[in-house]
């Protein structure tokens, strides 16, 4: 009886297993395009949405887009060169990961904001509460 390799069970092992089976995923080079069908073909135990799911993850990644915008040229499987990264390309990254910079960004300055929002409201909360003690310490004597 042979045994078959266990099918990665999602897009996050999926590409664990490719990333150590390809050095050029380790180093987040650009890809040539239609890579995955050469992964297809040397994996073809691989399911195919899983693979569509893990090369988005991938290619969607901060660092994958920052050597897309640093490198002239994509590569195959192998380490090779394989087409260039096109002017347009480049455009769509830095478009990309200037606005994830953005709302990351804004989302960092909402809970900030939030936070010293609820600083004050415990400030606040608890002058009260010393203004009712004093006032009730007042009162009490007489």
């Amino acid at each position: 009886m042979t045994s078959t390799p266990k099918k990665p069970s999602s897009p996050n092992a999926l590409l664990e297993t490719i990333s150590a089976k390809f050095a050029i995923f380790r180093e987040c080079r650009p890809l040539a395009l239609g890579i995955h069908k050469a992964i297809s073909e040397r994996m073809p135990e691989v399911d195919t949405a899983q693979l569509r799911l893990a090369m988005r993850m991938h290619t969607a990644s901060t660092r994958y887009l920052k050597a897309l915008l640093a490198s002239g040229e994509r590569f195959d499987l192998d380490g090779k060169p394989a087409g260039e990264v096109t002017a347009e390309q480049r455009e769509v990254a830095s478009t990309t990961l200037r606005e994830r910079f953005k709302k990351h960004a804004e989302r960092r300055k909402a809970e900030a904001e939030a936070l010293k929002a609820a600083k004050q409201e415990q400030e606040a909360r608890q002058k009260r509460q010393e203004k009712l003690a004093q006032l009730a310490a007042r009162f009490n004597l007489r």
